[in-house]
């Protein structure tokens, strides 16, 4: 029996439609990843609570938010590997035990040290449950309902995105900062117990030797570039600091890809990037997590400093991009949109929705006149052409991967949304500095300090304007690259398909 043969036969009570109770397991494996996803981006709004009560320092801070995303970025891919090899219900079960453990630690840590250690441990366990859960998505689910399935999944991962500082800031309304970490307990707890009872167990059934130089290889490699792109906005670009590691990182991974290409039992099939389809979908995922990432993170900063909103009002003025997604999916328009049009033409629409959002948020929405209908028709947009397009090449990805190895596709997903969501708010960012330091004549490292050190009114509001103008040039050079990257994926997506139609007429 060939392993992706075994890998796709039916499970005990499972039916051809798939696994009788995949609707519900698909509801515990979107709890769980919200959770997770949430953990990106809630901490943002805990900083002045965290500056005043753990006398945080503002390095503190940096480790704490970074900590997470940089172990669970770094492991993506020795987690979706150890999934495929050891059963990917053990490693989610595992996955949800670390995340509630971190959890409890961050809540009830009492200096900055205990704190970042315990951000670290959680995120292992979001190692873990994002590599794990959409394989399991793609075990349960047969071809006619995957890619509504996988939409439903694509739309927690946006919600968990856009919804952090939103629930975070409702939670400090009301509690103390570690609640924002004690609230995952019982949403661990409760999964844990669903996954043990539910999920069926899968794994690659040939059980090839683990790949450990592979996993060792990967780990380095991936923490040492998220690393450099995560410091590179406060250290500088061209800095020790930044090129050091970036260096070192590129150079492990230059040996991974080696490595992978001549060992008989790769973790990484390099061959993966020899067909069309999945480059062409790796390509245009990379684009829009790079366009979303780059456009919230500056858009959080020029509600607050610029605008003057608190974080929950900010928060709140960003919904309508998750509400949208969110609305497009769980109707089923999004899926019906895949497979009516195919998935070349859905991601051309996609991301030509998302390059329209963020032109709109620069022409008209990127003021310092208080206006906020540009912005909103910009959140509308880039949440319809992520909820078309994202769900397609979530599916074009995965489909191109054989099936014993879900787990390791699933990791490349995630690691393609770190890199795109870091590479977002360093380019765009980047763009943003060079117009904003061109502009104003106080000398500050970043927009609130140059506020600081205004000494008027007319100076205050030269930089605003300034700070504007460089978020319209930041944004218009992110539509660009997600539009023409757009077209670029769409090619290599529509002739991998005519290779495929060829190969089957053959």
């Amino acid at each position: 029996m060939t392993a992706t043969t075994a890998a796709n036969e039916p499970t005990a009570g499972q039916t051809s439609g798939g696994h009788p109770q995949r609707w519900l397991i698909l509801g515990v494996i979107c709890l769980a990843q919200l959770t997770v996803l949430l953990d990106n981006t809630v901490l943002s709004v805990a900083i002045p609570s965290l500056t005043s009560e753990l006398h945080a320092s503002t390095s503190d801070i940096q480790w704490m938010i970074n900590a997470y995303s940089l172990v669970q970025s770094g492991l993506l891919l020795t987690a979706g590997n150890a999934a495929d090899r050891y059963g990917r219900k053990k490693l989610l079960a595992a996955g949800l035990a670390l995340f509630g453990l971190g959890s409890l630690a961050a809540g009830l840590a009492d200096s900055t040290g205990q704190l970042i250690a315990a951000r670290a441990g959680m995120g292992i366990g979001g190692a873990l449950l994002m590599t794990t859960t959409l394989a399991v998505v793609m075990q349960i689910f047969d071809d006619s309902e995957r890619v509504k399935a996988i939409a439903l999944w694509s739309t927690v991962s946006s919600l968990g995105f856009a919804g952090g500082p939103l629930i975070g800031g409702v939670i400090l309304n009301h509690y103390w900062w570690g609640m924002i970490f004690l609230i995952n307990i019982p949403v661990a707890l409760i999964g844990l117990v669903a996954v043990l009872k539910l999920v069926p167990e899968s794994k690659n059934p040939q059980g090839a030797r683990p790949d450990l130089l592979g996993a060792l290889l990967s780990t380095i490699g991936m923490t040492a570039v998220v690393y450099a792109i995560i410091t590179g906005p406060e250290h500088g670009w061209t800095s020790t600091e930044v090129l050091v590691p970036a260096v070192i990182g590129l150079v492990v991974l230059g040996a991974f890809a080696r490595w992978e290409l001549h060992t008989p039992y790769p973790m990484l099939d390099m061959h993966f990037f020899r067909n069309q389809k999945f480059v062409g979908a790796i390509g245009g995922s990379l684009l829009v997590v790079f366009g979303m990432g780059g456009s919230l993170f500056l858009l959080t900063q020029h509600l607050q400093f610029v605008l003057g909103y608190e974080p929950l009002e900010a928060g709140l003025r960003m919904a309508p991009l998750a509400l949208t997604i969110v609305g497009l999916n769980l109707t089923g328009i999004g899926p019906r949109i895949v497979m009516k049009l195919g998935t070349p033409p859905t991601v051309v629409l996609g991301m030509t929705l998302v390059a329209g959002g963020l032109t709109s948020i620069a022409v008209l929405g990127g003021g310092t006149d208080g206006s906020y209908g540009g912005m909103l028709l910009g959140l509308v947009l880039m949440g319809g052409g992520i909820a078309v397009s994202s769900p397609a090449m979530a599916n074009a990805i995965m489909s191109s991967i054989p099936p014993e190895k879900a787990g390791v596709g699933a990791g490349i997903n995630g690691t393609l949304a770190e890199f795109g969501n870091g590479l977002g708010v360093a380019v765009l960012g980047a763009v943003l500095n060079a117009r904003f330091a061109a502009l104003v004549t106080v000398t500050a490292a970043s927009l609130p300090a140059a506020l600081a050190a205004a000494g008027s009114d007319a100076e205050r509001q030269e930089i605003s304007d300034a700070f504007a103008s460089g978020l319209e040039t930041s944004q218009l050079v992110g539509a660009i690259a997600v539009f023409a990257g757009g077209l670029v994926a769409a090619a290599l997506l529509a002739r991998a398909e005519r290779s495929e139609k060829r190969a089957a007429a053959e």
